[in-house]
């Protein structure tokens, strides 16, 4: 089942020699549990079409569907409390409160929709993630592979449909890429969450279900034929 698709996806950026087409008719779909790559040189247009598949952006013209859903149909209250609700966001800076412990930045979106933490299933998330023993940390008492497991935390823990994660291992190791990784695909498995990774490591990306490349705002391979 297909849980997100975009049909003709183009932004554009300025206008006539100066446009710059940082996406220019992009169709894809990802099926429901599926851990899908898409990777890209820098510029190619991937953190673009990451911003769309999450609304952050609105295109220049096309559709994003989440659910069936085109997300770029409801006006902007509705399009904040869709994101809030079905999409979890990770990014390479982790975007952690410093002045928060592990589990208030994990549970910060939650309080923030003006709804109650499940206690129980954030106990699992951080059982699952082996930050349980952190919950009273601050960010600044964490490694970088710590902090990327609670940002990881926190987009699980309003049980979205989908993850969307920007480059989430930009700033660790090797060894820390793999176990991050490792980590997404078994919550997404564990928690039955769709994931889109956005990265620029080929060997990591050979790791997913299914690898997107995006070139000069098109996609250049990936996407299976229709049938």
């Amino acid at each position: 089942m297909k849980i997100l698709e975009t049909q003709d996806l183009k932004k554009y950026y300025g206008s006539g020699a100066n446009q710059v087409k940082a996406l220019d008719g992009v169709t894809l779909s990802v099926e429901e549990g599926e851990l899908v790559a898409v990777v890209g040189a820098s510029g190619s247009g991937k953190s673009t079409l990451l911003h769309m598949l999450g609304g952050l952006d609105y295109p220049t013209s096309g559709k994003v569907l989440v659910g069936g859903k085109d997300i770029f149909q409801l006006n902007e209250t509705e399009l904040t409390i869709f994101r809030r609700r079905k999409i979890g966001f990770v990014f390479q800076s982790y975007n952690l409160v410093p002045i928060l412990n592990v589990y208030e930045n994990i549970v910060l979106p939650v309080e923030l929709d003006g709804r109650k933490p499940d206690k129980n299933f954030v106990e699992d998330v951080l059982q699952t993630l082996g930050i349980a023993g952190k919950r009273n940390n601050l960010p600044s008492q964490l490694s970088g592979g710590q902090q990327q497991r609670v940002a990881i935390a926190r987009a699980l823990v309003s049980k979205p449909n989908i993850i969307l994660a920007d480059e989430p291992t930009g700033n660790l190791d090797s060894r820390a890429t793999l176990e991050v990784l490792g980590l997404l695909k078994l919550t997404g498995e564990r928690f039955h969450q769709t994931i889109v990774i956005i990265t620029h490591n080929e060997a990591l990306a050979q790791l997913c279900d299914r690898v997107i490349h995006v070139e000069d705002g098109k996609i250049v391979g990936g996407v299976p034929d229709e049938k």
